[in-house]
């Protein structure tokens, strides 16, 4: 029988033995997504911090009420935060706080809720998604009004939200004004705005702005704040900016089976990323390495970078064949396979060598 091995401690001491086996190797680096990346340290030790003794479950513990005071440092007086387990949970407990059982949410066609959950918004939260074709995956009024009509029609599925992302699906960035643009404008027609802010730290840092600056001083309702991809084990939280506009989140949530028991160890993490500037050191960095894979592929023959590149994300069209053999050493997705687009994420741990040598084998690949 194999021997226990002994663990390293975020202290650098030795911890526990365990009989866990590493399954992966950890030099294997890649594009594919943010998700890729392991917990940061800094994560992890307060982690190990939260852990021992005993904390009063769901949500009733010392370290989600101090994460609430946390949240209000950055989210203004009136912030309420739910810690849940994932990104699409945040979402669909946020728009069904925000809707009836007869209303409609209005988003783009890119918007994760729409091609990326798998139909949760609808199928678990019961609301009806109407999604507008939008360039560069942002909303504007004048789009919001392709679809906020027939509001006292009884046969048709009520507009009452507006959905927005931030940083974009395609990896671009609603300044502070547009986002204002678009909350007036839902506003004036009883609609709420929601934010899904899987990467909402990459966008303050490509902003250079508070991240109260494009949420709650520009008229964000409900926001989801996500975790995972800039340096999380698990969990992502639900931030209410306007208490008055939802409806019993503390069962939506439950219902909705995004309640964990031992919430205290995503409260920890969420305030290990925010009590300071982890979040958006993180966020700077893999920001900074995108623009750096940017500028190094846009000399490249064969290469076309198809939409800017505002925060962490690469998105470039190039040879199906050359994608594929890239692939093996370099994992990332195709974002449109018969375009041949593909899309190229950079991580809080992504580093100047990985992006370096990742390039040279993009020009040993193109000949360029």
């Amino acid at each position: 029988m194999a021997h226990p091995e002994a663990v390293t401690a975020p202290s650098g001491q030795p911890g526990q033995p365990t009989d866990a086996t590493r399954h992966h190797d950890p030099g294997l680096r890649g594009f594919a997504s943010d998700n890729y990346s392991g917990a940061h340290p800094e994560v992890l030790a307060a982690l190990a911090l939260a852990n021992g003794g005993h904390q009063s479950a769901y949500g009733a513990d010392a370290y989600t009420a101090h994460l609430g005071e946390v949240m209000r440092g950055h989210f203004g007086p009136r912030a309420e935060v739910y810690p849940v387990f994932n990104g699409t949970g945040a979402n669909v407990v946020g728009l069904q706080a925000l809707t009836d059982r007869w209303g409609a949410v209005v988003c783009t066609a890119h918007a994760h809720i729409h091609t990326d959950e798998c139909g949760a918004p609808e199928r678990v939260g019961g609301l009806k998604l109407l999604p507008v074709e939008a360039p560069g995956a942002k909303l504007t009024p004048e789009l919001v009004a392709r679809e906020a009509f027939g509001f006292d029609d009884e046969h048709r599925a009520t507009p009452q939200v507006v959905s927005l992302t931030q940083s974009t699906e395609l990896g671009t960035v609603y300044t502070p004004e547009e986002i204002a643009a678009v909350a007036e404008f839902a506003h004036e027609r009883g609609m709420a705005v929601h934010l899904d802010g899987a990467r909402l730290a990459n966008a303050a840092a490509a902003l250079d702005l508070p991240l109260s600056a494009f949420t709650t001083d520009v008229g964000v309702d409900v926001l989801s704040f996500g975790g995972t991809k800039n340096g999380l084990l698990f969990g992502e939280a639900v931030v209410v900016l306007a208490p008055e506009r939802v409806r019993a989140m503390l069962h939506v949530r439950k219902l909705s089976m995004q309640l964990p028991s031992k919430t205290r160890f995503v409260a920890a993490q969420l305030e290990a990323l925010l009590a300071g500037d982890l979040w958006l050191r993180g966020a700077r960095h893999a920001n900074a390495m995108a623009r750096r894979l940017a500028d190094g592929v846009a000399a490249v023959d064969g290469v076309e970078i198809s939409h800017p590149v505002q925060a962490n994300a690469v998105f470039a069209t190039l040879p199906q064949d050359a994608s594929r053999r890239l692939m093996k050493s370099y994992p990332f997705y195709f974002w449109n396979e018969a375009a041949g687009e593909v899309r190229w994420m950079c991580s809080f741990d992504t580093t100047e060598e990985d992006v370096d040598g990742f390039l040279a084998a993009i020009r040993a690949e193109l000949g360029g």
